[in-house]
Parts: C-alpha cells; sequence; structure tokens
C-alpha cells in the first residue's frame, strides 16, 4: 500500500512539473512592477517587464486554478461594467467568466441599456460608472472613446476593441506562443492580411519581448502610419526585425508563427466584395506553411473565414487558435488581477 501511495504522489508531482516546465527559477525582477488602477488602452504604454508581468500572473491564475482546482476570490466585493458598442463571443466571454471565477461580478451593458455620447456623455458616463463599478471594459468602435472614457474616469478603463487597437487579444497570443514554444524571444512572426487593430497591437509589443515581425498587407491596407513609425522605432530600440511587404510568401519565409484575422470587421460589411478581391493570395494554406519554419504554427482572433486560412490548416495540428480562444480568459484575468490587486504570482517568473 505504501509503494502504490508513493508511485501516485510521484506521478502526480511530475504532472504538475511538466505544466510548468516552460517557467525558469531566478530571482523575480518584475516584483517592482505596479499596475494597480492604471488602465489599459494600447501596449504602447507599457514596457516589457509590465507586459511580462501581466503574462506571469496570468500563467499563474491558469495554474492554479485551471491545473489545481483552486478557488481564488481575487475580486470578491468588485465589480466591472463592460460596455460592447461591437458584439462579441470571446471578450464577453472572458470577461464576464473570469471575473466571476475570481468572485466579483460583471455588468454587461449594451448600446440599448447605454448609448455612448447619445442618452448621455461619454465624459458624464465616465463619472457615474466610476461611482458604480471598480473597472470598465469597453468595446467601441472609435478609440477616442477610450480616450475619453480614461480622462474623464477616476477607475481604471480596459480596451476590449477599438478601431485602433486590440490589446487584451495579444496577451493571449503571447501566452499561447509562450505555453507552446517555451519561449518568446528569437520567434519570428508573419502578419498575412489586413493592416488592422489587431496588428497595431502586434506592432506595439513584439519587439519589446523579442520578437520579429514580418508583415505582408495587399496595398492600400497597409497598417497605420504614426503605428508604423513607432513600431520602427521599437524595433531599432530593441534590436529585432520588422518587415513590411505586399508578398504573404515572403512574410512567410522562415516564419514560426503565421498570423491573420478577418478581412471584413464589422463596419466593413458594404466593402466586402472589393476586400475579398483585393485580399485574393492572402489565405493561409500549407503551401503558406511550407516556406515558413518547420515548427509553424497558426493563429487567428477569430471569428475566421474559409477564405482567410483553409480547413487544412485551421484545424491542423498547427493551429493554436482554440488554446488562443482559451488564454482569452486566462489574460483579461491577470490583467483585471493586475489593475484591481496587490497579488503576487507564486510560479517562477516565466521565460520569456
Amino acid at each position: 500500500m505504501f509503494n502504490i501511495r508513493t508511485a501516485i504522489l510521484h506521478s502526480v508531482k511530475a504532472a504538475q512539473y511538466n505544466q510548468v516546465k516552460n517557467f525558469r527559477l531566478g530571482k523575480a525582477c518584475l516584483e517592482s512592477v505596479n499596475l494597480k488602477n492604471r488602465s489599459f488602452l494600447t501596449l504602447k504604454d507599457f514596457n516589457p517587464d509590465e507586459i511580462k508581468h501581466i503574462l506571469r500572473v496570468s500563467a499563474d491564475l491558469k495554474h492554479r486554478i485551471k491545473l489545481q482546482g483552486q478557488y481564488l476570490p481575487l475580486l470578491q466585493g468588485k465589480s466591472i461594467a463592460m460596455i460592447f458598442e461591437k458584439r462579441s463571443t470571446r471578450t464577453r466571454m472572458s470577461t464576464e467568466t473570469g471575473f466571476s471565477l475570481l468572485g466579483g461580478h460583471p455588468c454587461f451593458l449594451t448600446p440599448q441599456d447605454i448609448h455612448l455620447g447619445v442618452n448621455e456623455s461619454t465624459t458624464d458616463t465616465a463619472r457615474v460608472l466610476s461611482g458604480l463599478a471598480d473597472i470598465v471594459l469597453a468595446r467601441v468602435y472609435s478609440h477616442s472613446t477610450l480616450e475619453q472614457l480614461s480622462k474623464e474616469a477616476s477607475i481604471p478603463i480596459i480596451n476590449g476593441l477599438s478601431d485602433l487597437y486590440h490589446p487584451i487579444q495579444i496577451l493571449a497570443d503571447l501566452l499561447t506562443l509562450q505555453e507552446h514554444y517555451g519561449s518568446l524571444k528569437g520567434l519570428t512572426v508573419a502578419w498575412i492580411g489586413d493592416g488592422n487593430n489587431v496588428l497595431h497591437s502586434l506592432m506595439m509589443s513584439l519587439a519589446k519581448l523579442g520578437v520579429n515581425l514580418r508583415i505582408a498587407t495587399p496595398k492600400g491596407y497597409e497598417p497605420d502610419a504614426a503605428v508604423t513609425q513607432e513600431a520602427q522605432r521599437l524595433s531599432k530600440q530593441f534590436g529585432t526585425e520588422l518587415q513590411l511587404s505586399s508578398e504573404p510568401m515572403e512574410a512567410a519565409q522562415g516564419s514560426n508563427v503565421l498570423v491573420t484575422d478577418t478581412w471584413i470587421s464589422m463596419g466593413q460589411e458594404e466593402e466586402k466584395k472589393k476586400r475579398i478581391k483585393d485580399f485574393q493570395g492572402y489565405q493561409i494554406t500549407m503551401q503558406t506553411g511550407s516556406v515558413a519554419a518547420p515548427d509553424w504554427t497558426f493563429l487567428h482572433c477569430l471569428p475566421r473565414k474559409s477564405e482567410e486560412v483553409n480547413d487544412e490548416v485551421f484545424y491542423s495540428p498547427r493551429s493554436l487558435v482554440f488554446t488562443e480562444a482559451e488564454n482569452r480568459k486566462w489574460t483579461i484575468m491577470g490583467l483585471m488581477v493586475c489593475m484591481l490587486t496587490d497579488y503576487s504570482p507564486q510560479i517562477p517568473e516565466l521565460k520569456l
């Protein structure tokens, strides 16, 4: 009986070790990072240590709650106001379930409940919500709306998506790649598609973590000029590669990660026919992957259309999209914990 019990304990410990094998020991240089009460509008505003800290807290919560079955009511007694001008599956589900799992109360507000700048000014809404909630997540059309909310609110504001940036998506992408590859530094990411808000957020973050970025967009669909200028500065500062072209296969050449997104975002439905025509040749297929690195993987923030990536890639073992979607929950939880508490993660520093 003793031998059986010993064997079982050994197996459990071995399994737990395997789950954290991509973490490394060492002095936690991130302990001095303090993100409490800060807004999260763009990754442009966060330095490498701050991004790493958010990822570490996210990985810690995933390990403790999902793998160890612990209950961590870190947000008990707190509430979040969720403003959605645009519908979403992953943003809503990850935030609602994540905030609840941590003991807090999410309140979902649709355009029928709250019409920013119409029924009530954005300024007044920000001040009212500051007295009713502890934090706001807003998924909006215009990035200026978020900036106005942040300016007028006395509580933190999270960008759930805007026309310019989608930073919470990139946190999930980074955690997914760290889990898969064991480290981020030195990876090369190829973006093949529209120069949109998701790409902008990649451009504001990857160089800070030592990741190279190759971008292929059709002519006329390039990323924002000001964002590109800042990305070039970051690439030079951190010694990474930033390549922009209109050739998908050129971007994919030797890349570890192939990434795309919808070609037609909400509000662009009238451009559908033109966009599908303009994006011919940008579908990610196994042929695209044939010139990538041997260990290449695929990411897509979803929802996905077949013209963007074919089924062979999307449902292949190289596709990390469903882990990526799940990690939306763990990273938004990690971010909210960083913004509302003084929580210190228990796992060792992430190998990034």
